[in-house]
């Protein structure tokens, strides 16, 4: 009798099992019956666990806050089109050029950028105070490259341009005139310099390297660039204060 009982009980526990053991692989493996995603498109529980994943990895999308590189490959032209126009390769007193041409000449950006400061009003008088106010009407575009381009002694100020607007190279900014201390001769002063202030810098806004350099170039159709050359002056100067004369405004 004791043999038939033991016999009997492996038989009845073996349907148990094989009952358990289905359940058991189901809760322990992972479901892949696919899921409908938030787009419409169907995944499985593993591709939108991946999928989670990457979302929040910090190194997925950049940040837009993030600062964007100075752009040194901007496209540069002559700053006044004209078919008659003519430029001294020096300046008195400070670095910059004075280009002549016929009053009323488009005077346009020199490359990509924004305004950064305008004078529509002609202030300068005589009686001084000499440098603030020689420019007259004024345009200063600070350039993707970090250069600020000055144009001065302007005649009129282009409809739509004001402190903060983007412009494109070619586009134009004003026409050439003699307002300011122009001495009545029509040209359109030229400065290349840094940032600094960014407002009521006169004596660095009228120019710190010479231009000739790169007009020769501008005008032939060449793309050279004065960035470098700017970021080495303001390396080795910074923003100094105003001289203590104030002769040669521009």
């Amino acid at each position: 009798m004791r043999s038939r009982s033991i016999g009997r009980r492996p038989r009845s526990a073996y349907p148990i099992l094989l009952l358990l053991v289905p359940a058991l692989i189901a809760g322990c493996a992972p479901d892949t019956r696919p899921t409908a995603g938030t787009d419409g498109s169907w995944q499985t529980p593993g591709a939108l666990a991946t999928a989670g994943q990457a979302a929040a990895s910090p190194t997925v999308a950049p940040t837009s806050a993030a600062p964007s590189p100075t752009r040194t490959n901007l496209r540069h032209v002559f700053p006044v089109k004209a078919g008659n126009v003519d430029y001294h390769p020096t300046h008195s007193v400070y670095p910059g050029t004075d280009i002549f041409a016929d009053c009323g000449e488009p005077v346009v950006a020199v490359t990509d950028g924004r305004i950064l400061e305008v004078s529509r009003v002609d202030r300068f008088s005589k009686r001084g105070p000499l440098g603030p106010y020689n420019g007259g009407l004024s345009v200063s575009l600070l350039g993707d490259d970090g250069v600020r381009y000055y144009g001065s002694h302007l005649s009129a100020i282009a409809a739509g341009i004001d402190t903060g607007v983007r412009v494109r190279a070619g586009q134009q900014l004003g026409k050439v005139g003699h307002t300011g201390n122009a001495n009545n001769v029509c040209h359109l002063h030229f400065g290349l310099s840094p940032k600094c202030t960014g407002h009521d810098d006169w004596w660095i806004r009228r120019g710190v390297v010479w231009p000739a350099p790169y007009l020769n170039s501008w005008r032939k159709g060449g793309n050279r660039g004065p960035a470098t050359e700017v970021a080495g002056w303001q390396k080795k100067h910074g923003c100094p204060k105003a001289p203590t004369t104030t002769s040669g405004g521009g």
